[in-house]
């Protein structure tokens, strides 16, 4: 089984590791462009938690039974994250493998072996987390949708009555268009390869839906990127950049430190163009409830101020 495990140094430099910290992983392939550790690392170290996240390559067709066998680790411990809102530390036993984070190409992989999800993540069959409950059944949740609504609001971007575009309906695509359809949009617009599209537009079940069958972005008001394109440098754009609207807005969900492709296509026009951190900002409260920490969840929500700048500065 190739797995490539990669240090973090935000994780160790302020925080001792010991045989009781619980230990989270998030799983990509690949996972040099993960931003989650430096962020979650520093929540840790700031509320007390004795936890601690690092990045792990993982093959597609390796991740299921990684998942099985990584998330029994530790299941002796007495109070092992199930939900409890106080599971801090781990149990005199040692220290369990708390969770997955889940990222490109895994948020759709695992959805077969779950055996429960939350709502988002059931419409959607995609999951950005997967913790092992009480049961012993693997539970997911998804929360790139949540994440992506909280960024537009933060980015004063006005859904009521617009023309959206999303290129892209993997995991986190999905996500984000199962939580637009509670927006009030006057049109969602699904484009992908083969049929995902077509097959997503099915189980949204909403006449505002529809599926151009092109990534042609003239008359849209928003234009959402949700595809990997943009990851390597010679990675073609998206879309037609020359197409889009004066007025329009657009969001690449990749989370790069240089600007991607599309963004700087789009600074050479002047259009206004943002990077994905934002939405990650807003999931963090997700992630945190989702594996048991509310007391914390409550906290960082009340101050995502010093998530956001902490993550700029990463």
């Amino acid at each position: 089984m190739p797995i490539a495990l990669r240090s973090t140094a935000a994780a160790t430099a302020h925080h001792p590791i010991t045989g009781r910290t619980r230990v989270f992983m998030v799983v990509g392939d690949p996972v040099v462009q993960v931003q989650a550790p430096q962020i979650f690392n520093r929540v840790f170290q700031r509320h007390g938690v004795d936890a601690v996240l690092v990045p792990v390559q993982v093959a597609v067709a390796d991740l299921p039974a990684f998942a099985r066998a990584v998330l029994r680790a530790g299941e002796a411990c007495g109070d092992g994250l199930d939900g409890r809102a106080d599971a801090r530390s781990a149990g005199p036993l040692g220290a369990p493998v708390g969770g997955l984070w889940l990222t490109i190409p895994h948020k759709t992989t695992l959805v077969p072996q779950l055996a429960g999800m939350d709502a988002a993540a059931r419409l959607a069959q995609s999951v950005n987390a997967v913790r092992r409950a009480a049961d012993g059944g693997l539970h997911g949740g998804l929360f790139d949708g949540s994440g992506l609504v909280g960024a537009l609001h933060h980015f004063g971007i006005d859904t009521r009555g617009a023309r959206v575009l999303l290129v892209g309906t993997g995991g986190a695509g999905a996500a984000i268009a199962a939580a637009l359809r509670a927006e009030p949009l006057a049109e969602l617009a699904l484009h992908d390869l083969g049929c995902r599209a077509a097959d997503l537009a099915r189980r949204l079940d909403d006449p505002r839906v529809r599926t151009p069958g092109t990534a042609d972005p003239a008359g849209f008001d928003l234009v959402i990127h949700a595809t990997p394109l943009g990851l390597r440098a010679d990675d073609p754009l998206p879309f037609d950049v020359a197409r889009l609207s004066p007025h329009a807005r657009v969001v690449d969900i990749l989370m790069k430190r240089e600007p991607t492709p599309l963004l700087r296509a789009c600074a050479r026009r002047g259009i206004t163009a943002h990077p994905g951190f934002e939405m990650l900002v807003h999931q963090v409260p997700d992630y945190l409830r989702f594996f048991g920490l509310d007391e914390v969840a409550a906290a960082v929500r009340d101050d995502l101020q010093d998530v956001r700048e902490h993550l700029l500065r990463c």
